[in-house]
């Protein structure tokens, strides 16, 4: 992979020793990006696809500039919006503004609420983007329907989907050829891909607190969901699906939480274990649990939490190798990423092993570790050496 570093040209990253120039290399490409959308807002507005043999702007992106569907939609969105409103072009050089965000505002954006809703969008992520416009323009409620959909692999599934679902790319496609000179005859089709037929997973804001959510499901998932609308007959006699999937989760989170972390109404007193036991009390384990807040405790050097929930697991801040107690001052929660981190970290890279060979291995380098530092014969620096 060739990168320009210091303006050289270099075949590998492989000297990488300043993470810096990640954020030089992240300015740069910024500003082509931008360079690029202020010349296709000039190459778009004058027609030039025309005299070069294509219908639309959209198909000379995609064949002969090579991007890609969304990059094409983002960036013809972002040079349109460019020459209506020039403050978009500073955002997007600072990047208070990306394509994808600019994208998702030029359907709303009018010459009264412009400079409003661009300073409310300022140094927002897609996310937050589409849940700022659903407080400004809130959509009403999908209607909750479960059908059969036809599928790639051995068969229907059932899915649960609206009744108007979230744009389309070819409807996307057609928006953006509509209004140039050449693009009432027809539009780029046999440039873009056929639509898979089974939908993408999706969680939309419709309004403030208001989700659209819409997946594909098994025959079984689908009939596990009728069984319990009907086992909740009484409680929810219109068989709600919202409904439905709340209650489910709540049962799930409840079990998840009590399995991980031993969060229980009722908990049960410590029984007590030996002082060199590696196994994690219940009530260490509720007790990091609330002081983590449920999420990864890791914290750069520049003061950055990680604050991730997912693949989360017990770390030890003295390490158990160490001679560290499983208790609720030494340990915390971390993500398996950080986690491993910072036994590598310790241990030096390339010592951790799966299981309980880990564990050993952790401890033997430890122990040599130790070793070395004191004073002693040449064969105990020569036995660190070689395990090191």
């Amino acid at each position: 992979m060739a990168v320009v570093e210091n303006g050289m040209k270099i075949t590998h990253a492989s000297t990488l020793n300043n993470v810096s120039v990640l954020t030089d290399l992240a300015h740069t490409e910024r500003e082509a990006t931008v360079a690029l959308i202020v010349h296709l807002a000039e190459f778009d507005s004058r027609g030039l696809y025309a005299g070069l043999g294509f219908q639309s702007t959209w198909a000379y992106c995609m064949e002969v500039l090579r991007l890609s569907e969304d990059a094409t939609c983002n960036r013809i969105e972002a040079a349109r919006m460019v020459r209506k409103y020039p403050i978009v072009l500073d955002m997007l050089e600072t990047g208070t503004l990306s394509p994808t965000t600019a994208r998702l505002l030029a359907k709303r954006l009018t010459d009264e609420n412009h400079e409003a809703l661009l300073a409310e969008a300022s140094g927002k992520s897609k996310r937050q983007v589409e849940e700022l416009l659903a407080r400004h323009f809130p959509e009403s409620d999908v209607r909750a329907s479960v059908r059969r959909v036809s599928g790639s692999g051995a068969g229907p599934v059932a899915a649960q989907e609206p009744p108007a679902p979230a744009p389309a790319l070819a409807e996307s496609q057609s928006r953006m050829d509509s209004g140039s000179p050449s693009r009432a005859s027809s539009s780029p089709t046999a440039s873009a891909p056929a639509l898979s037929a089974a939908p993408r997973p999706v969680v939309r804001s419709l309004a403030p607190e208001r989700y659209e959510i819409r997946f594909t499901a098994s025959a079984e998932t689908c009939e596990k969901l009728r069984l319990a609308q009907d086992l909740l007959g009484h409680a929810v006699p219109s068989g709600d699906l919202a409904q439905v999937f709340d209650r489910a989760l709540d049962v799930l989170v409840q079990e998840l939480v009590k399995r991980k972390f031993a969060v229980t109404e009722r908990p049960r007193p410590n029984r007590g274990q030996s002082d060199d036991s590696r196994n994690i009390p219940a009530d260490v384990k509720r007790t990091v649990f609330v002081k983590d807040r449920g999420s990864c405790a890791f914290v750069s050097p520049s003061g950055r939490r990680c604050g991730s929930r997912r693949f989360l697991e017990f770390h030890h801040v003295e390490p158990y190798g160490a001679g560290g107690k499983p208790t609720a001052h030494n340990i915390q929660l971390r993500c398996g990423v950080h986690n491993r981190y910072e036994a590598e970290l310790f241990y030096g890279p390339g010592k951790r092993c799966e299981g309980g060979d880990q564990v050993r291995e952790a401890e033997a380098v430890y122990r040599c570790a130790v070793e070395f530092t004191r004073p002693g014969t040449g064969e105990r620096s020569r036995a660190y050496e070689s395990t090191a």
